[in-house]
């Protein structure tokens, strides 16, 4: 046993949860870290304006108690909760989410995460200790949808490289707060005594890293580890036997993707990376996405727990999702080649319109079930249309920088989308690419297509809710038709925690929601020590973990007011959007 895994009696007397992961951490820096575990830290260790309700999503207060449009909708004004403190002390004051707006408008390494969320801003100002003032050029669909963590201006107004990794502990205003790190072991979190919300029921959280899935299955029978999610179906249907584990599955908000690398550019146009030429041609990209059979993968790869690829928005959220499926169609793949002149040699591979076999390279994250065990089907489904896929499976950290320095051809990759669809369709606009270096803004496809971002543009501005549906929809048509991604299909979380230790998790959303991973920390911060009242059973295929009914209870004694505000302020706007985890 590792030496910071601590004897089970031991852990729970100090009342600390441990939760496995296996995706390396990519930093600490708030503004820069776009992964997975990267983006729940912060939202453990930091307080938004506004977050997602653990039922069902809707906006509620976070470090804004209460928030107002002016009629024309350029002016936002929050009223900063009082009597919160960062967890030095210090009080929390409008002064803190100005200047991290302000900073995101002026510093591009700070812009990096989130910066898609303060573009097109007029000013942002702080009159007083309390009251925080947003100004816009133009009418913005997410200003409640800011997922931006909120840094405390006494301790970053003295930095002057925001690519820099802070220092530990870090100081936060969230339920947990980041004290320890050391790469690819542990991350260690203190509870944090004096969270408005209330101190969570536990002293401590820690993350313990594991090479693998398996190796961290191991570890959750064993009881080296609490909670842990991303599981295989094979391993999530034989935990199904234990009577000491309880599963948890729901449906997914994650789109898993293929990038094709279109002949990528930074942000002022030159060229970046290294994809192969042969890319840039439209007809060859279509023909690649047709030559992929997402129901296969879902069969075979996700046993039955994902959902078959159709549009850029995870079925998830139904409301802004376009159903139609994507096409398997080999025979028309071929035959597009053909008319485009990509002619098959001796040895069944195409030349390009140089005359270079068609040999491209497959990235993807070592020892990650979709990535390893797809990468054989789609091997073999390319090369039934004659083009050569060699699969190079490296580190998560080696993944990221290829694919926001363009390093590749074909990736694979995903993001977890959010009810608010806002962030992820920015991830493919000319904005979104990077420096020449590859830093500076969070790429996904390299996409910079005019017609994208006028659309872009047009539901950014829109508050009409049924026109903006339509325009995001359009918006994944254009998406397909220019075929820099194609969407492998949507897996099904598949979570497992001891639940001979811990009572039932707060899910969210409420009915088929998630532990880890959420938008926002109800999961983390609702960890209750205690046995599941039955945890004798084996849990039901597909059943969830349920929701912690004390935490839910004294959220509505406490928040009375906060709901009733809430009641009032859902009608003007129900939109929450999230910063995705790239892997």
């Amino acid at each position: 046993m590792a030496p910071w895994v601590t004897g089970v009696a031991q852990a729970q007397d100090a009342k600390v949860l441990r939760a496995g992961v296996t995706q390396d951490l990519d930093s600490l820096n708030p503004f820069i870290t776009v992964t997975r575990i990267g983006t729940e830290l912060t939202r453990l260790n930091y307080e938004f304006l506004t977050t997602y309700d653990p039922k069902d999503y809707h906006p509620v207060p976070g470090l804004a108690e209460k928030w107002e449009t002016s009629p024309d909708k350029l002016t936002w004004t929050f009223t900063i909760r009082s009597g919160a403190k960062w967890s030095d002390g210090q009080p929390i004051t409008a002064q803190d989410p100005a200047f991290t707006f302000s900073k995101m408008m002026s510093d591009t390494a700070a812009a990096t995460a989130n910066g898609n969320f303060t573009q097109g801003w007029e000013s942002v100002s702080a009159p007083d200790d309390r009251t925080l003032v947003i100004r816009t050029k133009q009418p913005r669909s997410t200003m409640l949808a800011l997922d931006v963590p909120i840094v405390p201006k006494h301790v970053w107004e003295k930095v002057t490289d925001f690519k820099a990794e802070p220092p530990l502990p870090l100081v936060g205003s969230g339920p947990f707060i980041v004290q320890d790190y050391k790469a690819s072991q542990f991350i260690k979190l203190k509870a944090n005594k004096d969270y408005w919300r209330g101190a969570p029921k536990i002293d401590g959280l820690d993350f313990v890293y594991y090479k693998n899935v398996d190796a961290e299955v191991q570890a959750l029978v064993k009881g080296d580890i609490d909670v842990m999610n991303r599981l295989v179906p094979a391993q999530y249907d034989t935990l199904k036997k234990d009577p000491n584990i309880k599963l948890n599955t729901g449906a997914g908000r994650r789109l898993n993707e293929i990038l094709i690398n279109p002949g990528a550019t930074s942000a002022d146009g030159r060229p970046i990376g290294d994809g192969n030429p042969a890319l840039k041609d439209p007809q060859l990209r279509r023909a690649i996405a047709l030559a992929i059979d997402s129901r296969t993968l879902v069969d075979k790869v996700w046993g039955g727990y994902a959902a078959q690829a159709a549009g850029y928005i995870p079925p998830g959220f139904s409301e802004f999702h376009l159903p139609e499926r994507t096409r398997f169609d080999p025979a028309e793949a071929n035959r597009m080649l053909d008319a485009a002149g990509y002619a098959k040699g001796a040895d069944g591979v195409r030349a390009d319109k140089q005359g270079k076999p068609l040999r491209l390279r497959l990235l993807g994250h070592a020892g990650t079930n979709l990535d390893e065990q797809a990468s054989k089907y789609l091997t073999n489904w390319w090369r039934d249309i004659g083009i050569a896929v060699e699969p190079q499976m490296v580190s998560d950290q080696k993944v990221n920088d290829a694919t926001t320095g363009a390093a590749f051809d074909l990736a694979f990759s995903g993001w977890n989308a959010n009810p608010d669809p806002d962030y992820v369709l920015s991830l493919q606009t000319c904005g979104a690419r990077p420096n020449a270096d590859g830093k500076g803004a969070t790429p996904d496809s390299f996409l910079c297509d005019p017609e994208y971002d006028r659309l872009y543009t047009e539901q950014l501005q829109e508050t009409d809710r049924g026109k903006r549906v339509e325009i995001v929809k359009k918006m994944q048509q254009v998406l397909a038709d220019r075929a820099t991604l194609v969407i492998l299909g949507y897996d099904n979380p598949l979570e497992a925690y001891r639940a001979d230790r811990w009572a039932p998790f707060q899910t969210q959303p409420a009915d088929g929601g998630v532990i880890l991973n959420q938008q926002g920390y109800w999961g983390l911060y609702s960890a209750t020590p205690g046995r599941t009242t039955d945890a004798a059973a084996p849990a039901a295929a597909g059943g969830s973990g349920g929701g912690n009914t004390g935490l839910i209870i004294g959220l509505v004694v406490a928040g009375v007011v906060v709901v009733g505000g809430v009641v009032l302020l859902v009608g003007r706007s129900r939109r929450r959007g999230a910063a995705d985890e790239r892997e």
